[in-house]
């Protein structure tokens, strides 16, 4: 097939790299601008960007694909599809209907649940069992499209950095095998009434509030690592918790139970595995307490 794919990060750069590798022509490769970044504040290609020029691909990089000129651009390349996987646009009705066959995005979750912005860490953080990829062909509604093709993975006890990892392979697998006879492919209607929506994930929902239940503060560590990384405070500095532990031991909470950064919450308490205090790197609790005091009743806040 003639594509034009659409994407911006790292989730994406697997779907682009199987789609050409299996052979379909990628007529153009639209992602987001590059932008300021580190501390230096230089330009950045995003990873879809950079993956397009290893490959060769023509890139283009509109602010929106709302400018008229933009969209016209876009319908010259007379494409049969256009895929898309993250790109952080909201498209037209112009552009979703241009190619032959329409648009279909590569969504990380088992629609109709988690449409929207977040939906790996919003499956963790509700204890969802399961989450997948939903392959969809796209309208102008926040992922409504009839679904073409899922795949499904346990959650375990994994990150949203792993589950990312891992859905952006499954991702780019399914899309292929979806295309490899597409015209016979019938698409089932998502049942609205069963949409759970994934709304963007807030910095404010990152701070440990030791009042919950511990059960909910491991999902949330998970679900929030490695970006933006659940924290606390400890002697006026902030600290992100990147792995922790539910132990059935009860106590007030924000209080240290022991030596191993045990915290009492709501309900049982959380063994914080591997911390990061601001400026460093991400280290054990051990080697966060070999150069911090933090004595038996210590509050963290």
């Amino acid at each position: 097939m003639r594509i034009v794919f659409m994407g911006t990060p790292d989730f994406a750069v697997p779907t682009l790299a199987a789609l050409d590798e299996a052979g379909h022509e990628i007529v153009a490769v639209y992602t987001q601008p590059p932008r300021p970044a580190g501390r230096g504040k230089k330009e950045q290609k995003s990873p879809v960007h950079l993956e397009a020029e290893i490959r060769q691909l023509e890139v283009r990089h509109p602010e929106s694909m709302k400018d008229i000129a933009a969209q016209a651009r876009f319908m010259e390349l007379e494409a049969d599809m256009g895929v898309v996987a993250a790109y952080g646009q909201i498209l037209p009705k112009t552009v979703l209907d241009a190619p032959q066959h329409g648009c279909i995005n590569v969504h990380a979750s088992i629609l109709p649940q988690w449409r929207g912005a977040a939906p790996i860490q919003r499956a963790i953080l509700a204890g969802d069992p399961v989450t997948g990829i939903s392959i969809m062909r796209m309208e102008e509604g926040l992922d409504t499209g009839p679904v073409y093709a899922t795949a499904r993975t346990p959650i375990e006890d994994k990150t949203a950095g792993e589950l990312h990892d891992e859905l952006a392979e499954i991702g780019a697998n399914l899309l292929v095998g979806t295309l490899i006879d597409f015209p016979a492919v019938r698409p089932v209607d998502q049942d609205d009434k069963e949409a759970t929506y994934a709304k963007k994930i807030a910095k404010s929902e990152a701070r440990l509030d030791w009042t919950k239940p511990a059960v909910r503060l491991e999902r949330e560590v998970r679900a929030f690592a490695p970006f933006p990384g659940s924290w606390f405070e400890h002697d006026g500095q902030r600290v992100k918790v990147l792995r922790a532990r539910v132990i059935g031991v009860n106590g007030a909470p924000g209080t240290v139970l022991d030596d191993q950064l045990t915290v009492a919450c709501g309900n049982a308490a959380l063994r914080l595995l591997d911390v990061q205090p601001a400026g460093k790197g991400v280290m054990s609790a051990e080697e966060y307490l070999r150069g911090r005091s933090v004595p038996v009743e210590t509050v963290l806040r």
